[in-house]
């Protein structure tokens, strides 16, 4: 055992046994060796079901940056281009003046279409068909590309129904048989979960009770305007444990997100680092800042590559880290200077908190 599997599995125990956390998996590759595979806690709360390796975690926005690999695996190929008006090949998005929309501006939330309907439900986001035809209808927010704010749900079906669009097949069969599967992680890196897999999932809890704000508080906060359209009001479809856990969402293609083990979404990233994905030119491409300046989303100021946050969180703001962080706390990144991959998972879900990324992450990085 190397002192760095020794030094994530300490800190993982820890948390667990502090009841900090429920159940946390950790991997970390460098340079196509798998250096840690660290699991603890339990998978699933009611049972006592441990935690293993292998139990898949449904991992929220961490799952953006697999949606952003599959799109750059096809653009190596040739199949798409990043210039590719999205319009070209899904005539109905151009409504309303989205016709100028690419794929480049889809990968850095710059479509200008970061809302969903208002009382989107989860049965709705389950619908493929319904949901792409509510945001092709949509009328931008700004002309796309001028502007960038995060796109929370429609960025993952902008792009998958881009990729469905060229390839002629849903998302979820492009990430198994062109990603996934060569990769040797088909069984453990999903977007819709085959009904017979579901069983090996983690379960997802809520880390206390919600905190509801006040409608007049909600309206002053960029992030609940936009994806609830122009109202404060309370969001059908937050991406609570409750959500996490339904069968019908996580059978579902719902590429936000998506469901992996950390082991399996770091192995993708040490093959985006190590060439296995992408050429090393496309890689700099996709790893360097795309767009910069302040989210219209979320107020904050950001930089995005193409799919990925660059820097990743505040704590950690390396400019040569890529990746993606999840609501519930899940995140997974490379850094292309030192060659390192980093997965992490776990089941409860810390309402947006970074703490458990930040601290693992450092250590995996040997900043701690």
């Amino acid at each position: 055992m190397t002192d760095l599997q020794k030094d994530v599995q300490a800190a993982i125990d820890e948390l667990v046994e502090s009841g900090a956390e429920r159940g946390v998996q950790v991997a970390v590759y460098r340079r196509g060796e798998l250096l840690v595979d660290a699991v603890a806690g339990v998978a699933d709360p009611e049972t006592g079901r441990p935690f293993t390796s292998g139990t898949p975690v449904y991992s929220t926005s961490t799952g953006k940056g697999v949606t952003a690999a599959v799109v750059h695996v096809l653009a190596e190929r040739g199949v798409l281009d990043y210039e590719t008006r999205i319009a070209d090949v899904w005539p109905e998005f151009a409504a309303h003046g989205k016709e100028k929309a690419t794929v480049r501006h889809a990968l850095t939330h710059a479509t200008g279409v970061p809302g969903v309907p208002v009382g989107t439900t989860p049965e709705d986001l389950c619908d493929w068909d319904g949901m792409c035809a509510a945001i092709a209808r949509a009328t931008p927010w700004w002309e796309p590309g001028t502007r960038f704010g995060y796109h929370p749900q429609s960025y993952g079906y902008i792009l998958g129904e881009v990729v469905r669009r060229v390839t002629g097949r849903r998302i979820s069969q492009v990430l198994r048989e062109e990603v996934a599967g060569p990769l040797g992680v088909a069984d453990e890196l999903f977007f819709g979960v085959p009904e017979s897999e579901l069983g090996r999932l983690a379960r997802l809890e809520d880390e206390g009770p919600a905190v509801e704000l006040p409608a007049e508080v909600m309206a002053q906060i960029p992030f609940f305007r936009v994806v609830d359209g122009y109202t404060a009001a309370p969001l059908a479809a937050l991406p609570d444990a409750a959500f996490g856990n339904r069968a019908d969402v996580l059978g579902s293609d719902i590429p936000a997100g998506a469901t992996m083990t950390a082991r399996a979404v770091a192995r993708m990233y040490d093959a985006l680092l190590g060439g296995a994905l992408v050429s090393a030119d496309r890689l700099r491409e996709l790893s360097s800042p795309a767009v910069t300046g302040v989210d219209e989303v979320t107020g904050a100021p950001a930089t995005w590559g193409l799919g990925y946050s660059i820097g990743l969180t505040p704590a950690l703001g390396a400019p040569t880290l890529f990746g993606m962080a999840g609501s519930g706390g899940t995140a997974a990144f490379a850094d292309t200077a030192t060659g390192v991959s980093v997965g992490l998972t776990k089941n409860r879900a810390s309402a947006g908190e970074f703490g458990t990324v930040e601290r693992i992450s450092r250590i995996a990085l040997g900043l701690d």
